[in-house]
């Protein structure tokens, strides 16, 4: 790619422990679903991939090289790995390994003017300092949930409560699901760590979420719902948070992708329709294309 990408995505690969694959796990992250999303929805998309040796060789990235992406890697002695656990109270997830930080410093100079940011942590490994790493007037997104993640090796893992930061206040769309929260938090906190004009994504899975605006003051502003649409076959959950939050960001950066229509829950709709389209393959290769997401599109649910 020459030149500025339209949205610049960071974050660490995870490799996700599994049995179907001879490699003994698959790569993930927020960063490899994020940008393979914003780049099948026609996007520029740069991706920093922090990686470890592993990692950096996986053939998924191919798949984001082939649908565009630029993808440059921040070389980590240590990158996140999961044992993923799904149960009927959320995800429980065990680190067999945790991850270096992903600097700033590895970011190609010529993609900070990009227009769009989308912060896609998997294990806590972005520093506050790349709250100050978009310029003035760029769209940010942030998937909070990997920030809240507390990794020790050979361990379980567990949550640190949410609170406000550099990263939290810059960006202008934040996601999080509700299995990453305390149950007893309460959304009137989560709205205070956000800038005024901000927008809170909380997602439930098959019960779809609540779309919250900041208002001034760190009051709570207007609220949107939205429903999940159903899933044809459930093959694997992980990435679906992850590409909900590109498909609405993605609705904010280029409106076009719902008509100019960001309003009207069209941008929840799109997010919706790349969620439940992920669920239905395995990894990376569940990531749809435009075309897939505008005919899952047509099949959700017209009220919010």
């Amino acid at each position: 790619m020459d030149g500025t990408p339209s949205v610049v995505v960071v974050g660490a690969a995870s490799r996700d422990v599994v049995e179907d694959d001879p490699r003994g796990w698959r790569l993930g992250g927020g960063v490899s679903y994020c940008a393979l999303t914003l780049a099948r929805l026609g996007l520029r998309v740069g991706a920093l991939v922090g990686a470890d040796a592993p990692a950096a060789r996986a053939a998924e990235l191919d798949l984001l090289r082939m649908a565009g992406v630029d993808v440059v890697i921040a070389p980590l002695e240590h990158g996140p790995v999961f044992v993923n656990r799904e149960t009927p109270n959320g995800r429980v997830q065990h680190a067999p390994d945790v991850s270096d930080p992903v600097r700033p410093e590895a970011l190609p100079p010529a993609w900070r003017d990009a227009r769009g940011w989308l912060f896609g942590p998997v294990a806590a490994e972005l520093p506050d300092a790349w709250a100050g790493i978009p310029p003035a007037g760029a769209r940010v997104a942030l998937g909070w949930q990997g920030l809240l993640r507390v990794l020790e090796a050979g361990r379980p893992v567990t949550h640190r409560p949410p609170v406000a930061s550099p990263i939290v206040r810059r960006a202008d769309l934040v996601g999080v699901g509700s299995d990453d929260l305390d149950p007893t938090i309460r959304l009137a906190d989560l709205v205070s760590m956000l800038h005024p004009g901000a927008t809170l994504l909380l997602t439930n899975g098959v019960h779809g979420g609540l779309a919250i605006e900041a208002g001034l003051d760190g009051a709570e502003g207007h609220r949107r719902a939205w429903q999940a649409i159903p899933v044809r076959r459930s093959i694997d959950p992980v990435g679906a948070g992850d590409t909900f939050l590109a498909g609405v960001f993605a609705a904010h950066v280029e409106p076009r992708l719902v008509g100019g229509r960001t309003g009207g829950g069209w941008d929840l709709r799109l997010g919706a329709a790349v969620g439940s389209l992920v669920i239905e393959g395995p990894g990376l290769l569940g990531v749809p294309d435009r075309a897939a997401v505008a005919r899952r599109m047509a099949e959700a649910p017209t009220h919010h």
